[in-house]
Parts: structure tokens; C-alpha cells; sequence
């Protein structure tokens, strides 16, 4: 059995656009079957500094894949691979 794949959100409280990625993610999470994690960077000097002004951040598998919004078809794409 392959391993399921993980999506990493890098997000921040009040963002519309990382409102609207969850979504996005979590429907396809319904339908796919993967590992969902969100981070809030607030509070973490590093993570606002390397995400602040590009949430969300989207990552699969560890590689960034989205920022700002998320193409539900790319991201059913890098999740067959």
C-alpha cells in the first residue's frame, strides 16, 4: 500500500484566501483520501518572515506547490503521482 500523501497549509487567522484554500483542500481531502496539516505562522518570527505576505502556502509531500490560492486540478494531479 502506497503512503498517503500529506498537504500542508501555512496560514494565518483572518485570511480569506487561506479560508478559501481549506476549503478547497478539505473537499479534496474528502474525495482523496490524504493527510491534512495546517500551521498558523502568527507568533512564529521564522514562518512570517519566510510565509507572512504569501499565505496561504500550500506544500505536498514537503514541496511547495501553491501560494495564494490553490487549482484544484493541479493539486488532484501532484496527488496521483
Amino acid at each position: 500500500m502506497p503512503p498517503v500523501a500529506e498537504v500542508l497549509m501555512y496560514a494565518r487567522e483572518g485570511c480569506h484566501l487561506c479560508d478559501e484554500a481549506r476549503e478547497e483542500i478539505l473537499r479534496l481531502r474528502d474525495e482523496l483520501g490524504f493527510a491534512y496539516r495546517e500551521v498558523d505562522i502568527e507568533g512564529h518570527p521564522d514562518l512570517e518572515r519566510e510565509h507572512g505576505l504569501r499565505v496561504p502556502v500550500v506544500a505536498v509531500d514537503g514541496e511547495e506547490a501553491f501560494e495564494h490560492r490553490v487549482d484544484a486540478a493541479e493539486l488532484r494531479r501532484l496527488l496521483s503521482r
